[in-house]
């Protein structure tokens, strides 16, 4: 209904009154309603307009909806108190389980007079309670479009805010004993009898709602604060599947339009589209493409708008692995604006990071030219776009596809504020695209020298272990060192397991393992970007790995041996020894030999594997067989609805946890505590004994797949650490690694028999003491710290695949709080997320409010700026790697034998 705003003071409420009763406007049976009850649905079906001008209240006004014009005069007015009375009275009406809205409590007392007036209006400006939490999520709101260019919603738009929904999209009772409601709201735990206590996550009265927003739409400065803003945007537009093949092309005709309705169709399914802020693309302008692209390259895309078949197909048989299509220009532009609203959202502070799904790809594409069904470099614009409107200084592009991004090395060879890293298919030579440059030697040129790093495969069947290694010992070294502002992936998953350009073995959860790795780099600020990929089905899931890491989920952990290829060894061996001349990090772990010149040729290229031919079918195959068993591994194991609590000895308010994070009360039964606690004395004291009560129920909650993780404060690490341990072990744990930080010793009774990896950061000395015992002294500088982190604790950790990993930091442990974050969020993928963190009590310390934190998800803080390692424990970690790599093939960086490189042209 509409009203004219012609009205005097004070008939605005009058007007109210009117609309809610509109019988009395007009008393009786022979009134307006009387009427309107025979006659308007007969006359709105004929069309009839039933709006009549009139008056209301004593002054005109137009009721659109409303039969017949009526004749109203001021209504009578109810005495003071008891309208005042009705609304005291009405106040639990405004809560759970009623939520009646203010405006509609008018229907409930007398129409108002002058005098009461100023009562009434409280009801009109009460705010809407939120729903409750039990009741489902209501569909998403509009996508806002943009009207082109690099505007987008006007200055001030409003988002459309809907319901948030829960961690996993799980909502109700989950397993005996715990319920999940709501996942975004404050949790609260309610203590319970024995040994079945209930968690509880309560959503308060203002609960976070997901918004969706436009292009350009304003964002606020800095990192999103507090658990109701959106951490993980989606960027997708439905016109990028236009563009398709319109002649046969046995090369081309695997780009096709399904590759993103498959992935999006599969985030819907998962419930993984809905927690995402969902971002409109625009069209890049051709400003934009010039950041990158000549405007001679530019024009001649414009103009194939207006081109026909025979036409599109002759231009292009001019570049290598193209086709065009009317509308390949429109599409090509909102990929790139897609990836220009992803970087803007997460550098303006409205999102944590994101992923933009997108078509045609980009990495190929160069300067002046189309290539590998690439058109406009998308990530290579997005890169510029942020070194010029944001100002940054360091960008790291992480390009996992299988194929050579050569177009994005070209563009940024000389570069010295952009790190590009590549690993992909090169067989010396022998794949596409048959580049001399795309090997492990090719390091940039000039200022931009040890900038470009290419890892080549020179074997297909790469898995699991192979890229976890190149990232443990190439990558994720120097990107430490580089301390990038922002992360860029080329996100291509035709390295992906089933994908027939690759014919590689990694599965799709390797590829949430590898974004969890980069979460830790650049406050956590990571873009996604979509590729290569075209094995549906292996696509989709592979994406749908990449958001849950987005999103904070944990990833289920990796299958398959972990054990690297000696072919994959080789690879990182040379571009190590190519890096290290420019890298500290690479060279303080311990430089390998320098490849000697090979004899290998390019001749012999590897041909195409064509759909419907035997290498297909059978890679479909085995495929499809993996997948399954993927998918039935998360039937089975399916997302813990709390992802992270925390049990306190005393409450701290001043920890300011994200409001998902639960804050148990809960315990487990006397009997129990007691049993456990007889094993130390330092346990039976009263705050000693509370804490392990805590402890025993949060680990059963992580145990029993109720809680992804948690931290707890004790007095007593040691003996807790020992109880928790044991606990593990008898209760349903196979494998479990502790990570000991302090003053904290093995117990001597704990059996050497393979269930139990204990790795001590600050033991006396270097020394493999057995293959399940190791200890390593306190790193004293931040290059040292990262050596041994990278190099031998998530080696061993990924090698082991624990159950469980329990991270203790105990009496004198010496980490700064940034490195107990940094090592805390590592140890995250081993276990599939599943980590208990138990800190030394400290009165003054943040510490378990910070690990709660990156547990949660959350990006680590800074380390700040990286030093170099002293000589002596460069010394200690080559020992240590020597005597562990027979038994833990993950520590290895090296094959037996140098690289065949091919020769030089």
């Amino acid at each position: 209904m509409v009203l004219a705003h012609d009205a005097a003071p004070g008939a605005f409420l009058s007007r109210a009154w009117a609309l809610a009763h509109p019988c009395s406007l007009s008393p009786g049976r022979d009134g307006p309603c009387a009427a309107g009850r025979d006659g308007l649905r007969g006359r709105r079906a004929a069309g009839e307009d039933l709006g009549r001008p009139g008056t209301l209240g004593g002054v005109p006004a137009t009721v659109r909806g409303v039969r017949g014009t009526r004749a109203v005069g001021p209504p009578p007015t109810p005495p003071l108190l008891l309208l005042l009375l009705l609304f005291l009275l009405s106040r639990p009406l405004l809560s759970p389980p009623f939520l009646l809205p203010p405006p509609l409590l008018l229907l409930l007392v007398p129409p108002p007079g002058p005098s009461s007036r100023p009562l009434l209006l409280l009801f009109l400006l009460l705010p809407l309670p939120a729903p409750p939490p039990s009741s489902p999520p209501p569909p998403l709101g509009p996508r806002l479009r943009a009207a082109g260019g690099e505007g987008g919603a006007e200055p001030g738009a409003r988002r459309s805010r809907v319901w948030a929904a829960p961690l996993g999209g799980r909502s109700g009772a989950a397993g005996a004993g715990w319920q999940g409601r709501g996942g975004a709201g404050k949790p609260e735990a309610r203590p319970q009898e024995g040994a079945a206590a209930a968690w509880v996550l309560r959503v308060p009265a203002q609960a976070p709602r997901r918004p969706s927003c436009g292009p350009g739409s304003p964002t606020p400065q800095g990192p999103p604060q507090g658990g109701g803003t959106m951490r993980t945007a989606l960027v997708y537009h439905e016109d990028m599947t236009a563009a398709r093949l319109l002649w046969e092309d046995p090369e081309c005709e695997i780009e096709r339009p399904e590759r993103l309705t498959a992935a999006l169709r599969r985030l819907q399914q998962g419930g993984l589209e809905q927690r995402c802020l969902q971002l409109a693309p625009r069209e890049a302008s051709e400003a934009e493409l010039g950041l990158v692209h000549s405007p001679e390259y530019v024009s001649l895309l414009r103009g194939t708008q207006a081109l026909d078949t025979q036409e599109l197909r002759a231009l292009s048989g001019q570049y290598d692995a193209v086709y065009f299509h009317p509308s390949t220009f429109h599409c090509a532009r909102l990929a790139v604006g897609a990836a220009l609203q992803l970087v803007d959202a997460v550098l303006m502070g409205a999102v944590h990071n994101g992923l933009a799904l997108v078509r045609p790809p980009g990495h190929h594409s160069q300067r002046a030219a189309a290539n590998g069904f690439c058109v406009f470099n998308n990530v290579a614009i997005a890169a510029r776009h942020a070194q010029q409107k944001h100002g940054l200084q360091r960008i790291l592009i992480v390009d996992w596809d299988v194929h050579h991004g050569q177009g994005i090395q070209y563009i940024f060879e000389d570069d010295p504020s952009v790190l590009y890293f590549s690993w992909h298919r090169y067989e010396h030579g022998r794949f596409w695209p048959y580049l001399r440059e795309s090997d492990a030697d090719a390091v940039g040129q000039g200022k931009g020298r040890g900038f470009t790093v290419n890892l080549p495969w020179n074997q297909v069947g790469m898995g699991n272990a192979d890229y976890l290694a190149a990232f443990l010992h190439v990558l994720l070294p120097v990107a430490f060192e580089f301390d990038p502002e922002l992360v860029l992936v080329s996100a291509g998953f035709d390295s992906a397991i089933g994908d027939p350009e690759g014919q590689m073995q990694a599965t799709p959860e390797c590829f949430g393992h590898l974004t969890q790795l980069l979460q830790v780099l650049a406050g956590g600020r990571v873009c996604a970007v979509l590729e290569g990929g075209y094995h549906l089905e292996s696509l989709s899931q592979s994406v749908c790995m990449v958001v849950r890491a987005l999103l904070g989920d944990p990833v289920p952990p990796l299958s398959g041996p972990m054990e690297p290829h000696r072919s994959a060894l080789e690879s990182i061996q040379s571009v190590r020894a190519a890096q290290a001349p420019h890298w500290t990090s690479l060279q303080q772990q311990g430089s390998a030999p320098t490849p000697r010149p090979g004899t290998c040729s390019a001749d012999g290229r590897t041909s195409l594997v064509l759909p419907g031919g035997p290498t297909f079918k059978a890679a479909e195959a085995q495929a499809s067989a993996v997948l399954s068993s993927l998918l039935g591994q998360l039937h089975l194991h399916p997302t813990p609805p709390v992802r992270t609590a925390v049990a306190l000895t005393v409450p701290d308010a001043a920890l300011g946890l994200p409001p998902a994070v639960l804050h148990q009360e809960g315990s487990a039964p006397q009997e129990e505590t007691r049993a456990w606690a007889r094993l130390h004395e330092a346990l039976a004291q009263d705050t000693a004994f509370t804490a392990l009560g805590k402890v025993l129920h949060l680990l059963k909650g992580i145990l029993d797949g109720q809680v992804s993780s948690g931290v707890a404060t004790t007095p007593a690490a040691a003996a807790m650490l020992d109880v928790a341990l044991r606990c593990s072990l008898s209760h349903r744990a196979q494998r479990v690694l502790c990570v000991a930080v302090g003053q904290l010793d093995r117990p001597p009774d704990l059996a050497n028999d393979g269930r139990t990896l204990w790795l001590d950061i600050r033991g006396k000395e270097a020394a493999a003491l057995s293959p399940f015992h190791v200890s390593m002294p306190l790193p004293g500088t931040t290059g040292a710290f990262l050596s041994c982190v990278l190099a031998l604790v998530l080696p061993l950790a990924y090698g082991f695949r624990p159950d469980l990993v329990l991270m203790v930091l105990g009496p004198a442990q010496g980490l700064q709080e940034p490195h107990a974050a940094l090592l805390a969020a590592l140890l995250r993928g081993p276990a599939g997320g599943r980590v208990l963190v138990l800190v030394e009590q400290e009165p003054t310390s943040q510490l378990a409010g910070i690990l709660a934190r990156v547990l949660h998800g959350d990006a680590p803080p800074s380390l700040g700026p990286f030093s170099t390692a002293p000589p002596e424990d460069t010394q200690a970690l080559l020992y240590l790697r020597g005597q562990l790599e027979a038994q833990w093939k993950m520590l290895q960086v090296a094959g037996e034998d140098a690289e065949c490189w091919e020769s030089r042209r």
